[in-house]
């Protein structure tokens, strides 16, 4: 029975041969926008995120702040801190750090974690000097939460008991360059002379201005921090979940912990918001593809109503008129999204070869996944049937005695 609704709408379809293509070819513009823009979004938020974190872990986890406690009198009741100052904060080592590493390495979800200490810190050449911030790192566990094995555009990431990785624009402002020597002094320890092994480029001139990188071991030295660590870093697998992620470590230890979404709750917050217009420019455009197929459709009825009527006359069911006009509907979603899905994959590789950034790289990268193909295709054939479901309607409740003689 269902070959009979297929044939006839086939052959409305292929009767209005101008009306099909006009409203075949607006849903396939409609598809491919919706593909282009969310192809070009995801792309844009996942270099901005990569262009973001840099050298930055998706996650830390310090030790909890100093705070001036009350004192409690004899009789157990609070006594008021007048005029109390907030306590400087000291560098200090995470409490049996190696146990919370290996818990939170092991947790589903995580992809690596690292032990680092830093602090602040002076480099020297010469006559130059530029305050620094100094981070001591063991390299495996590093580079899989940061990647800073990827940046490095000099040298190789050695990282021996003598050797310092530092930013491509720290080395202009000392001068220095591969194999150069630099000393390094901390308010704990006198200093000592270093040499340059390799130069890095994080996307960010104040980390590639600030930011040196030396053995674990040395940097603990350095930084009077023996045996201790004073920060775990974590990345994980899908960037954007990292505050869920900060939440649950907040709830199974004291230290502090704070994600990058945390830290950058401005830049997270105008990504949700580009989220928010995105969704509504393509619910529009869907919008405006099922009221075109509706208006197309509505047409069809009226310029069929006498063959409708010669179908109803002939024993065809209601039922069988309605879902003719729905296949109708669903031919239209399903031609609009074949062709939209070229035409938006078509749009992206355009557009990261045109777009381009300030340095010139690509403005966003294409990514292709089959949930964006999926998605828009859906969104297609189910507005198509719910497009399809007035005239549907209308062309089913038609009497064919009166539909024959227009």
């Amino acid at each position: 029975m269902m070959k009979f609704e297929w044939t006839v709408a086939l052959r409305f379809l292929r009767e209005g041969r101008m009306q099909t293509a006009l409203i075949v070819g607006g849903t396939t513009i409609g598809v491919s926008l919706i593909i282009f823009i969310t192809g070009m979004l995801t792309g844009l938020q996942a270099d901005l995120a990569r262009r973001t974190l840099g050298t930055q872990p998706h996650i830390v986890v310090r030790p909890p702040d100093e705070i001036n406690r009350a004192q409690l009198s004899s009789r157990g009741e609070v006594i008021p801190l007048a005029n109390a100052q907030a306590r400087a904060q000291r560098l200090r080592s995470i409490d049996q750090w190696q146990p919370l590493l290996a818990h939170i390495a092991a947790m589903p979800g995580i992809r690596a974690a690292a032990p680092t200490v830093s602090g602040a810190a002076l480099a020297r050449r010469g006559e130059a000097d530029k305050a620094i911030t100094l981070y001591g790192i063991e390299r495996e566990p590093y580079v899989r939460v940061t990647k800073l094995d990827e940046k490095i555009i000099a040298g190789q990431l050695l990282l021996n008991a003598g050797d310092v990785v530092i930013g491509t624009q720290l080395a202009q402002d000392l001068g220095v360059g591969l194999g150069d020597k630099i000393r390094i002094e901390t308010a704990r320890f006198a200093g000592d002379t270093f040499t340059v092994r390799a130069l890095f480029d994080a996307g960010n001139r104040e980390a590639n201005r600030r930011n040196v990188y030396v053995n674990f071991r040395t940097g603990q030295t350095l930084l009077d921090l023996a045996g201790g660590a004073s920060s775990l870093d974590i990345a994980i697998g899908d960037v954007f979940a990292a505050e869920k992620f900060a939440q649950l470590l907040r709830n199974q230890t004291d230290q502090k912990v704070e994600s990058w979404i945390e830290t950058n709750s401005q830049l997270f917050t105008a990504i949700a918001n580009q989220n928010v217009m995105t969704l509504l420019i393509r619910s529009f455009v869907a919008v405006i593809v099922a009221v075109g197929i509706t208006s197309v459709l509505v047409v069809s009825v009226v310029q069929k109503q006498r063959e409708i009527g010669i179908l109803r006359a002939m024993g065809a069911a209601r039922s069988a008129i309605l879902r003719v006009f729905l296949m109708q509907g669903a031919i239209i979603g399903i031609a609009g999204a074949i062709f939209g899905s070229i035409g938006g994959t078509g749009l992206m590789a355009l557009g990261s070869r045109l777009l381009r950034s300030p340095d010139g790289s690509a403005f966003f990268t294409v990514t292709w996944t089959p949930e964006l193909y999926l998605g828009a295709i859906a969104v297609a054939i189910v507005f198509g049937l719910l497009a399809a479901i007035v005239p549907a309607r209308r062309a089913a409740s038609l009497d064919p005695a009166q539909a024959i003689r227009v």
